[in-house]
């Protein structure tokens, strides 16, 4: 996804929007009181409170929460016959979600409108990479502002006249090209509006209630824990600060926006794992998976041709790589969550959980080459300084 720029903060004050976004990076698929989760914005546990009372000091990596995080990726989820190998939402996660709202008898503009949306998807596929765009947005108000100024300029940033607008539409343009994208937008944008206002508000208040407890054990575990273990790793690979935004609809297969400089000049990533059900630890699976990505995505691009990515045999080493890359962080930084995180991932692909070692069995589900291996350890190793 390009990059996004600091227009939107300009946006931000100039028309009293709450945009706190990462400002000026990329978006790359691989493909965050008292405790409670918050609503839009917070941060959940160390992080913040839910009534923005007092807060602790601001930690590097904190846990966070995004409704319009995920109703944006529950709108994709309820569109796409997910078929990957690492599912990009939950397993059976439409399904369950069909049966939550016919439990309530309710059916929205999302509903009615599946069949259009569905069929755009299928012309354009290049619409799915924007599934993305939430996470530069600090609430769905603002998504909302944003969609009105791009629409009404049917996507020409020369038709708005402040500066920083122009920003917001050249970045929705560039995700959105055409009159055909642009009206796709309208209809999901709309739609999603419908669905929350009928459905999923009380649905995400109602998960995030029910899972207090999962949000306190992941902040214990992540800032008194695991963090430390991540830290050098983080700092190696520019990514030394951002948010874990804890998402209903993801499993296994996270979404990162990386780090880039900001307009404040600090450098910043947004990583969105699974909101675990009953084991917090899932949530720091995922995160070894996610950020794996800056050294493994350049291990792939530099071992395979240009005639091997077009056969999609890119796509294929990525996601083998990111799992058996996360394992290996693991067993380097953190041993004791290394099968735990392969049983997860196995479960993940809907593969069989041996009851012994589960580490040839990852190896074998997700078969990377020798050659990608031994390049992804060395640069591990540059970066955790031979430790």
């Amino acid at each position: 996804m390009r990059p996004f720029i600091n227009a939107i903060m300009k946006l931000r004050a100039s028309r009293s929007l709450l945009l706190a976004v990462a400002l000026g990076v990329g978006a790359s698929a691989c493909a965050t009181g008292g405790g409670a989760a918050s609503t839009e914005g917070g941060s959940a546990g160390t992080g913040g409170t839910a009534g923005g009372g007092t807060t602790a000091p601001q930690a590097a990596w904190p846990v966070k929460t995004r409704e319009h995080v995920d109703l944006w990726l529950h709108g994709y989820a309820m569109l796409t016959e997910d078929t990957a190998k690492v599912p990009l939402y939950r397993r059976n996660y439409r399904s369950q979600m069909q049966v939550a709202k016919n439990q309530q008898n309710t059916n929205t503009q999302l509903d009615a409108n599946r069949t259009q949306l569905v069929a755009r998807l299928r012309t354009n596929p290049n619409l799915a990479n924007t599934q993305f765009i939430a996470l530069y947005f600090g609430s769905w108000e603002d998504m909302k502002v944003a969609a009105g100024h791009f629409l009404e300029s049917e996507g020409d940033p020369r038709r708005a006249r402040d500066q920083a607008i122009q920003g917001v539409i050249a970045f929705l343009a560039g995700n959105f090209p055409n009159a055909a994208d642009r009206e796709w937008f309208r209809l999901f944008m709309v739609s999603l509006d419908d669905e929350s206002t009928r459905f999923y508000h009380n649905y995400w208040l109602q998960q995030n209630r029910s899972r207090t407890s999962i949000v306190d054990a992941l902040n214990t575990q992540w800032q008194q824990t695991y963090y430390p273990k991540f830290r050098r790793f983080l700092m190696g690979t520019q990514q030394a600060a951002g948010d874990m935004i804890v998402s209903l609809p993801i499993g296994g297969e996270g979404r990162t926006v990386g780090a880039s400089p900001t307009s404040v000049g600090s450098r910043s990533s947004i990583v969105a794992v699974t909101y675990p059900e009953s084991e917090a630890i899932e949530a720091i699976y995922v995160f070894a998976h996610e950020v794996v990505g800056t050294i493994m995505n350049g291990v792939i691009n530099d071992n395979t041709t240009p005639a091997q990515q077009r056969e999609g045999l890119g796509q294929q080493y990525g996601t083998d790589g990111l799992v058996i890359g996360g394992a290996i962080l693991l067993q380097r930084i953190a041993p004791e969550l290394a099968d735990g995180y392969a049983r997860y991932y196995l479960r993940v692909a809907g593969r069989p959980v041996p009851s012994g070692d589960p580490q040839p069995a990852l190896r074998a589900a997700f078969p990377l080459p020798d050659n990608f291996r031994t390049a992804f350890l060395r640069q591990l190793d540059i970066v955790l300084g031979g430790i």
